[in-house]
């Protein structure tokens, strides 16, 4: 863990319009892996141990405030009203960090790859502005940092840079950090002489330069400080948030025979030895023990899946599903909020919604947990070692006592002791030769019509 010498405060951007989205859900809430945007920005705060996080959000979405009071209180709340620009965006979050006394840094709630290690570096000085610049395989339209060894010498935006400016490939990814009170001195000193008449934050560097206050640069990788305003730059952070963790999963054990096709979310937890096979999904909230396997084109999201257990292939695990050792739950089940108990299986084309499954129980095809009566959801317990024959309904608040039995095509409206045999079908009756007669009606009567 990081020796933390000097308190920390965060302060993340989250204003923006983000009209290039062109979606009804404001930008910084759009997820990936599953997880706003916005909550990676916090995440990361929170891993550098900032005790202060303010996100400054704009009067005119509501939903972003909203998520962040949720997650951090009302007091983690800053509105920029107007939007004037990055500085003046950080200008009103001075007055919610109040008497903080420490180094802030300011980030953006639209950078959902940019983690705690890349920040880190910002850090390392108490006095003066260090910001983080990325070597750029296209500089284009970024700013420029002008440098000199480590020492930062100038932001120059590309509309205003030389020729010999615009060659360099050090880029500025707006990310810095500062002191909080020469902070806030400098940008109380930001004028907005500019085309679009806006306070930039970048100027607090020429300013600190102006001062004799050091100015710095730290470096880390252009796909770690990509900026999302597009559905298109959505999918690649999604790509590249995919590539990370597929990489990470393998390296601590996992078998990913096609790890191109394996989705996963920003919590997704794996032990080494397990076996995820193509065109997996999981949404968040799932763990995943050791030696498990998750068979193809299935669908995982808020389970847990104990060792040994086998789920797939075209199985769907939804939220509360908890499989216990060697379970197995096969092609076309679904689970949710039930308790699977070890070695038990129900392996082809059931639903079992809300309940429990005994240690041993077998779930025969075509079996259903009736949970929902119209208003309410009721439990279906089934006990170890019970059998329950395909084509079963089982009609929740219900129980199925240990090694007991249920006929095939049985309707279970009240429990079943344990050991007991129950069948709830209609009668089979025979009546001799009728099919035949049937039959030989039916074709005299077609063949007069032809």
């Amino acid at each position: 863990m990081t020796s933390i010498s000097h308190p920390r405060a965060a302060v993340i951007l989250a204003a923006g319009q983000g009209t290039r989205m062109r979606s009804p859900l404001p930008k910084v809430l759009h997820p990936v892996g599953g997880r706003a945007m916005l909550d990676h920005a916090i995440d990361a705060a929170e891993a550098l141990g900032c005790e202060r996080i303010v996100v400054v959000v704009g009067a005119h979405s509501p939903e972003v405030r909203a998520h962040v009071v949720k997650r951090l209180g009302e007091d983690a709340v800053a509105v920029q009203d107007p939007p004037l620009g990055t500085g003046h965006a950080v200008r009103a979050a001075e007055a919610v960090l109040g008497d903080f006394v420490g180094q802030v840094v300011v980030t953006y709630g639209d950078v959902p790859l940019l983690t705690a290690a890349d920040i880190e570096p910002v850090f390392a000085s108490a006095d003066g502005v260090t910001v983080i610049g990325f070597e750029a395989r296209d500089p284009g339209a970024y700013g420029r940092l002008v440098m000199d060894g480590d020492r930062l010498l100038a932001i120059t935006e590309a509309r205003e840079a030389s020729a010999e400016v615009l060659a360099l490939t050090a880029c500025n990814s707006g990310v810095l950090a500062a002191p909080v009170g020469l902070l806030f001195d400098l940008l109380a000193e930001v004028g907005c002489e500019n085309a679009r008449g806006e306070y930039y934050l970048t100027d607090v560097v020429e300013l600190a330069r102006r001062r004799g206050a050091p100015t710095r640069a730290v470096f880390a990788a252009e796909d770690a400080v990509m900026g999302v305003n597009s559905q298109a730059e959505l999918a690649v952070a999604e790509a590249l948030f995919q590539r990370a963790r597929r990489a990470a999963l393998m390296a601590a054990g996992v078998t990913l025979p096609a790890p191109d096709t394996v989705h996963l979310a920003w919590d997704t937890e794996v032990g080494g030895g397990t076996t995820i096979e193509p065109h997996v999904v999981f949404g968040p909230g799932v763990r995943i023990a050791s030696g498990a396997r998750i068979r193809a084109f299935s669908h995982i999201e808020g389970a847990t899946v104990a060792a040994g257990a086998e789920v797939g292939p075209y199985a769907r695990l939804r939220p509360g599903a908890d499989l216990g050792e060697k379970v197995r739950v096969g092609n076309f089940v679904e689970v949710k909020n039930v308790r699977m108990g070890e070695g038990a299986k129900a392996n082809h084309l059931a639903y079992l919604g809300d309940g429990a499954v005994g240690a041993g129980a077998n779930i025969g095809a075509g079996t259903i947990f009736c949970n929902y009566d119209g208003f309410f959801k009721h439990r279906t317990t089934v006990g170890e070692g019970a059998f329950v024959g395909s084509n079963s309904s089982l009609v929740a608040p219900v129980t199925i006592g240990a090694g007991a039995m249920v006929g095939s095509g049985s309707v279970i409206t009240g429990d079943v002791a344990p050991g007991d045999l129950a069948l709830a079908r209609g009668q089979q009756t025979a009546k001799t030769g009728w099919a035949a007669r049937f039959m030989e009606t039916m074709r005299a009567k077609k063949a007069a019509k032809t």
